[in-house]
């Protein structure tokens, strides 16, 4: 192997396989193949390719610190049999558009870069990196519009990696939102303070089911919704104004503690079925990679999505860090 800028060109007697095959690398110079670092890692431990020289990792790992943990989500790609192009050398036409935020494009190991378009769009991280939450759902919504699925696979310091894909949710329901009437209705009745709250009595109908929550023969109203309707909509805290688009979308949030999250969310009326959604509160700016995976998964775990919200344009939008299918959670052999 040759250098070329940061990756190799190969031209041994197996370029043809490893292209027409496994799509390995990129074609250039009309019949040689350029290999990204980390792909003549793959190649050199499942393809039975010679390192480029003796002391070729540890020269390319000192160059790239992030090299091994990129051949490690490479590898738990290509084990299954998926096609991966790497974006960073893709020297082709202008045909094949992707992000400019995309790692790599995935296609199933039944296709081949050469026939059609991928089946989604991927990036990877490490479980302790910050997620930059609008820039995620912003590449998503971006991948998704190509009708992509928008993957993104975290490897942690075991080198183990999962996968989960990326999503912009429209949670809606079918229960009708509170109105400006039900809100002086219930300004309007006796209430006493409590810790985080009020407890509102002397009514013969509550106004709106999706507001508070019963207690002897009064209501508590918690902070976020006491703040929904005593204050304009411009004075709300972030906490309530995703709250009162939740019920906008004609949805019943209710505590989420037991789950992690700020809400769970109804679709329907309480007791016909399960919350599918968990929203977790916009405060909450910070969260690795490995604190998602966490909460993902337990939000799997209960047959709920899990939701984040972020205000993008004036409009509140939610992000989806799902789990997907069983049969397309990409994993490593991890070796020990």
């Amino acid at each position: 192997m040759e250098p070329y800028n940061d990756s190799w060109i190969y031209s041994g007697s197996a370029k043809e396989r490893l292209w027409n095959k496994s799509a390995i690398g990129h074609k250039i110079h009309e019949n040689d193949l350029l290999l990204s670092p980390s792909e003549v890692i793959f190649c050199h431990d499942h393809r039975h390719l010679d390192w480029p020289s003796k002391d070729w990792l540890k020269q390319e790992s000192e160059k790239n610190p992030n090299l091994i943990n990129e051949a490690i989500i490479l590898e738990a790609l290509r084990v299954p049999g998926n096609k991966i192009m790497l974006t960073k050398n893709y020297q082709g036409k202008n045909d094949l558009i992707f992000n400019g935020k995309t790692w790599g494009l995935r296609w199933s190991s039944n296709d081949h870069p050469r026939d059609g378009e991928p089946e989604s769009e991927v990036r990877w991280f490490h479980s302790s990196e910050y997620i930059e939450m609008n820039e995620l759902l912003l590449w998503a919504i971006d991948a998704t519009s190509r009708n992509r699925i928008a993957e993104v696979l975290i490897v942690d310091n075991e080198q183990a990696v999962v996968t989960y894909n990326i999503t912009s949710e429209n949670p809606i329901g079918e229960l009708l939102p509170p109105n400006d009437k039900d809100r002086l209705v219930i300004s309007k009745l006796e209430n006493i303070k409590i810790e985080k709250g009020n407890l509102y009595l002397g009514y013969k109908k509550w106004p709106s089911e999706q507001l508070g929550i019963d207690y002897q023969d009064g209501r508590i109203i918690d902070e976020i919704t006491e703040e929904y309707l005593s204050k304009d909509e411009k004075d709300f805290s972030e906490d309530t104004e995703v709250f009162s688009d939740l019920l906008k979308r004609g949805l019943h949030p209710r505590p989420g503690f037991k789950y992690g999250t700020e809400w769970r969310c109804y679709d329907k009326k309480i007791g016909i079925d399960h919350a599918p959604w968990l929203v977790v509160s916009p405060s909450n700016k910070i969260m690795t990679w490995g604190s998602a995976c966490l909460a993902s998964r337990l939000a799997s775990g209960v047959n709920k999505t899990w939701l984040r919200p972020l205000k993008i344009d004036g409009m509140w939008k939610y992000l989806g860090i799902i789990r997907p299918p069983a049969n397309s959670r990409w994993a490593n052999p991890i070796k020990k």
